[in-house]
């Protein structure tokens, strides 16, 4: 049979992790015989009680391994950890709140049987959802494709299937430092399909993007893929400085033609405000790629795991 690995990064997910385990186990067994399965639960460093919920999981159930990461290194990190840990001729990977639907594990698998290596999910949020969280999301993805030359689908989650030499790409060629994983996958191509899935509410806890992070993430993502910001910067610097030469020219006509310079000292103080906040813009828009290649320099780990628990290290 062939074996899947399922990767569910978590962090502070003490109240729903035990029911969100219950929920998919019963869908894995559903296709045991078909399929052998690992679980992989990947947990940025807590600040609940979330490690004793998975060490008491891990106990019970022979399938899971945990890797308990020495900080918390972040959503898009725990990922490729998990993906560095994946030996399954399927990998997928979906978080473990019940937003992401164990049930659509069988249609992913589906697509995987016709020869797909990449099986992405489209997520649409009924109508319990808040309309603040549709519009952001909207937003998310129109600037998201705006900037950067790889489209990503409005609703694309981070439940998706990848085949192992997908996997194994991520694990030896794409091993960036500031990961956007709905970019990347799209970027490495293969033979990709498409499943829908409605988002289910939150069954306990609080989201971890809040609009900070998404904020955050957004900007990651188009650092990652898009030059835009910095040729927008070089065009707003071209043609400020258009403006300003066509201003200096109609001064000395201005000059000439009636033997003084215009008042306008009102003017004068608004332009050079306007032309040090767009200096201040363009140096942070250099700042933020600067940043990246920075981290790329340093070469530091994408993670560090502190501890594995899984059957093997019980025995």
């Amino acid at each position: 049979m062939k074996q899947i690995d399922v990767i569910l990064p978590v962090y502070n997910e003490e109240d729903g992790i035990r029911r969100f385990h219950s929920v998919l186990g019963a869908e894995l067994d559903a296709l045991s015989d078909r399929y052998r399965f690992r679980i992989i639960y990947v947990l940025d460093r807590s600040t609940d009680r979330t490690f004793a919920c998975l060490r008491e999981i891990a106990g019970h159930d022979p399938r899971v391994t945990v890797l308990h990461l020495s900080r918390r290194f972040g959503h898009q990190m725990s990922l490729v950890a998990g993906l560095d840990y994946a030996t399954g001729d399927a990998t997928i990977t979906m978080d473990a709140d019940l937003q992401h639907p164990p049930a659509v594990i069988p249609a992913l698998l589906e697509q995987f049987e016709l020869g797909f290596d990449v099986v992405q999910t489209i997520r649409r949020y009924d109508q319990t959802e808040g309309l603040a969280k549709r519009v952001t999301s909207g937003m998310f993805y129109r600037l998201q494709n705006a900037l950067s030359p790889v489209e990503i689908r409005d609703g694309m989650a981070d439940f998706r299937l990848l085949s192992r030499k997908v996997v194994l790409v991520f694990r030896t060629a794409l091993r960036e430092h500031n990961q956007f994983l709905r970019g990347l996958v799209q970027w490495v191509g293969f033979r990709q399909s498409v499943v829908t899935f409605v988002s289910a509410p939150r069954v306990a806890g609080s989201t971890k993007y809040r609009l900070r992070q998404l904020l955050a993430f957004s900007l990651t993502g188009i650092v990652s893929f898009s030059k835009m910001p910095l040729r927008l910067s070089a065009l707003a610097g071209l043609t400020s400085a258009l403006a300003a030469a066509i201003y200096a020219i109609w001064l000395v006509i201005e000059y000439f033609q009636r033997g003084n310079f215009p008042q306008g000292y009102t003017s004068l103080i608004v332009v050079i405000l306007f032309m040090g906040g767009l200096q201040l813009l363009c140096l942070g828009v250099l700042g933020e790629y600067l940043g990246s290649v920075f981290d790329e320099v340093k070469n530091r780990p994408l993670y560090i795991v502190d501890e594995v628990l899984s059957d093997s290290s019980r025995e």
